[in-house]
């Protein structure tokens, strides 16, 4: 009994349960988006800082887990898990906002790269975590990290800042700088894991 009283508080030390927080903040950054549309100003202020506030945790949980030794195998599972559900909720509530209409054309390609990377990666950590490789986050992960949040806060934002909110530079900018970092991310982890997947290594 005691030993599952460990295990348990081991599993939900304060990073799992920064990720599960991360996790819940999706949906509402999502209702936010979808249905505080039509509020001028606020419409927009309130999903930004509901998504910064869901960004901080992913940035939070990690730093904590390591300083503290308190990563667990849980936690390596949820976290890139949350990662995935906030990008692809933040991405998909966008396509589905109306106030997002005119660029959308253009985040629907961007959001099925950064989508189609997403798994693909996944795919391929997996198929050589099986082989007991363990591939490290690269700069280029990390830059792409930053670059998504950055970019979906100034995607949310355009619409209050004047003159930007009619020619959508900001926008065409941040899903720029999404697309490249994500493809070159993309491609930095499959030069590395497809000795591994080849059958090199």
């Amino acid at each position: 009994m005691q030993d599952n009283q460990i295990k348990t508080q081991r599993i939900m030390n304060l990073p799992n349960i920064l990720s599960i927080v991360r996790m819940i903040l999706v949906p509402v950054f999502m209702a936010s988006i979808l249905y505080m549309g039509n509020i001028e100003i606020w419409g927009f202020v309130v999903p930004a800082a509901i998504f910064a506030l869901t960004s901080l945790t992913d940035m939070l949980d990690g730093k904590i887990a390591r300083k503290y030794n308190l990563i667990t195998d849980f936690g390596k599972f949820l976290d890139p898990l949350a990662d995935k559900f906030m990008v692809f909720g933040a991405l998909i509530s966008l396509l589905a906002a109306p106030a997002y209409a005119e660029i959308r054309m253009i985040l629907v390609w961007v959001a099925a790269i950064v989508m189609l990377r997403e798994l693909g990666v996944t795919s391929l950590r997996l198929v050589v975590a099986s082989r007991g490789v363990v591939v490290a986050a690269s700069i280029w992960g990390k830059m792409k990290t930053v670059t998504q949040i950055f970019s979906i806060l100034m995607l949310i934002l355009e619409p209050t800042i004047p003159f930007f909110d009619q020619n959508h530079i900001l926008s065409y900018v941040a899903m720029a700088a999404m697309a490249i970092t994500t493809v070159g991310s993309g491609v930095t982890y499959l030069a590395s894991l497809w000795p591994y997947v080849s059958g090199k290594k």
